[in-house]
């Protein structure tokens, strides 16, 4: 009897955990932007506290990168569109590799952060087809 009670009486299901809206591979590719900036910044100067500080917070927006792509991947992305872009696990694995440690977080690449952009290119556009649909 307390089965019957507690069990559900409405399934629901949700694309996303709130409403759509509130996910957006611009906040993965801002951070991107930021660390190019911040490569270009560092390569123009050399005082040393500058340089320190600079690559703390590329660093630091190397792992936002990381975050806001791997919420678009466990939050957002769901079975069904990586049944229709097989592609996706391979980029988002392949872009928060590149803002990590042997990307631009452990290194003063410019090539690494041009990379990294394109790669956030890719699955925006699979975003953005997603949510046509």
């Amino acid at each position: 009897m307390l089965r019957q009670l507690l069990a559900p009486t409405v399934e629901v299901s949700a694309h996303c955990d709130l409403p759509c809206g509130v996910y957006d591979p611009a906040q993965a590719r801002i951070e991107a932007e930021s660390i190019k900036a911040i490569i270009a910044k560092v390569a123009d100067n050399d005082d040393p506290d500058f340089r320190t500080r600079a690559i703390l917070i590329k660093e630091q927006r190397s792992e936002l990168v990381k975050h806001h792509l791997w919420v678009l991947w466990t939050d957002y992305f769901k079975p069904p569109h990586f049944e229709k872009y097989p592609q996706l696990h391979t980029l988002v694995n392949e872009a928060t590799k590149l803002a990590g440690a042997s990307g631009t977080k452990g290194e003063l690449d410019a090539g690494k952060a041009d990379e990294l952009l394109a790669k956030i290119d890719e699955i925006a556009e699979i975003f953005w087809e997603t949510k046509k649909a």
